[in-house]
């Protein structure tokens, strides 16, 4: 009985094996069809169009088809070496491996025609070069050896940043990581430790990418190059020689003196408007004291007499006079990088738009105040600026060289040499801000000679917040344009409804 029974088991794995030999895909046969030695191309990233495959190997025949994960795809007999076909799209959308092989008709019992299987790659799509078009700010004094509270935030603006974006710091030959950068959109903020400005000199700031991982074949390496990423232009920044630091200066920004000089304040008592003494230039600041704001209000500095770039005017500022919600801050100064038409010759009136509270569609911009309406007050400095509540209106003087009797020169008006106090205009411009259809111009008010002993020292106008009125020193021999009413011994207040 057990002879039998062991006969019997024999007989059956006996007939399994004949089996197998002759179904396609069983375990128990080896492939028997043509041999694949390579793809072209090995891998692709994911997301792209439809695509050629080209398998070269040996023993392809006629009507080889080409199979994807089992699927059969359109394909092209090249020659016994070679075959192509058409990947659809769809097939490679998402990353991922693919197994690849050819069939080939099967040739009678035992001759399966599937080829050796392939791996293919579809790694995720590639990163992105990054592109910086700004940074905020771009100098800063060195921190010398007090460095450890000196941190600042850095701002950069610009594409194609990802989650994943890196700030490169590079100074010399030496490349530091940024950590921990907050990325939104296209933009990306990022804290500078004070180690990186002890001394003064130059770095590169620039946004790196890394490659998009990628997928590793069966037996293989990955493709880094397939990762796409990189790193953008770099933006020069820079660290000047350090200043004295005063008892009542901010640290906010880089190193700053306070300069004893009048503040300008906003009507809720917010935002004020001052003078401090940067790396060797007198500024106008704003800071938002944050006072009457919701929990979520930060402290903040504004640079108000700043260049194009967003830097530092390159000369000294004075007399800052704000609009009653902060927004405008008119303010002279002898900086020649203020504007973005070109520099302006002299000491010139400025208004600064620092859009504050505008959602949208505004970028800070400075315009020129102590201009004509053909665009120039030749032979002038520019001085003591005063902004309506709304910012529209800036009264300021403009002090012109003497002109006095000149006998020896047979000239009965020329400029005398020497020093002198010059004739003082009033002048109010109108900058149309918020109004529309309206041409701006600008308004003499009052002549005032110069060469008198009331003429010391220079007063400046004060403009009524609805812009209609300017109270000003004007001295017993001022010549007024405009209907004035006398406060005090040489105090008047112009009357210049007329404006509007």
């Amino acid at each position: 009985m057990k002879r039998s029974w062991a006969t019997l088991v024999v007989a059956v794995l006996t007939i399994l094996a004949a089996g197998g030999c002759n179904d396609y895909g069983n375990t128990f046969q080896n492939n028997t069809g043509a041999r694949v030695a390579s793809l072209s191309p090995s891998n692709i990233s994911a997301g792209g169009g439809d695509f050629v495959l080209t398998l070269s190997g040996a023993g392809f025949v006629a009507k080889t088809v080409v199979q994807w994960n089992g699927q059969n795809l359109a394909t092209t007999f090249v020659n016994s070496a070679q075959v192509t076909a058409v990947v659809p799209a769809a097939l490679t959308a998402k990353p991922g491996t693919a197994t690849i092989i050819s069939l080939n008709p099967a040739s009678g019992a035992g001759m399966n025609g599937l080829s050796n299987p392939s791996a293919f790659i579809i790694n995720p799509p590639p990163n992105p070069i990054p592109v910086l078009t700004l940074m905020t700010p771009t100098s800063t004094a060195a921190c010398g050896t007090s460095c450890a509270n000196a941190g600042f935030a850095l701002d950069l603006q610009g594409s194609n940043f990802i989650s994943s974006s890196e700030v490169h710091w590079t100074s010399g030959a030496m490349v530091t990581t940024l950590s921990s950068p907050t990325i939104s959109g296209g933009n990306i903020k990022v804290t500078v430790p004070g180690s990186l400005i002890s001394t003064a000199g130059t770095a590169s700031v620039a946004v790196y990418n890394p490659p998009a991982p990628q997928i590793t074949p069966p037996g293989g390496v990955p493709n880094p190059s397939a990762g796409g990423g990189g790193t953008s232009s770099g933006l020069t920044f820079t660290i000047t020689g350090a200043t004295p630091r005063s008892a009542q200066a901010t640290a906010l920004g880089g190193v700053e003196q306070a300069a004893e000089e009048t503040p300008a304040v906003s009507v809720d008592g917010r935002y004020v408007a001052y003078t401090s003494v940067q790396n060797e230039h007198t500024q106008i600041f704003l800071r938002d004291t944050c006072e009457g704001a919701t929990s979520a209000c930060k402290r903040s500095k504004t640079l108000i007499s700043a260049a194009v770039d967003e830097t530092p005017g390159n000369g000294d500022s004075h007399s800052p006079s704000m609009s009653s919600d902060g927004r405008y801050i008119a303010f002279s100064s002898v900086a020649t990088n203020l504007l973005a038409s070109g520099p302006a010759a002299g000491r010139n009136v400025y208004l600064r738009d620092i859009c504050l509270g505008v959602a949208s569609g505004c970028t800070p911009n400075t315009q020129l105040v102590s201009t004509d309406s053909n665009g120039a007050l030749v032979g002038t400095d520019s001085i003591l600026p005063s902004v309506s509540a709304s910012g529209r209106f800036v009264a300021f003087v403009a002090v012109t060289p003497t002109h006095a009797a000149n006998p020896a020169a047979g000239q009965a008006n020329s400029v005398t040499s020497g020093s002198n106090s010059g004739l003082r205009q009033v002048f109010i411009r109108d900058t149309c801000f918020g109004v529309p259809q309206c041409t701006p111009r600008t308004t003499r008010i009052s002549l005032r000679p110069g060469d008198g002993s009331d003429t010391a020292k220079s007063a400046s106008p004060a403009l009524s917040g609805n812009g209609t009125n300017i109270a000003m020193a004007a001295g017993k021999t001022a010549t007024f344009f405009t209907r004035s009413v006398s406060v005090d011994d040489g105090v008047f207040l112009a009357i210049i409804n007329n404006l509007r």
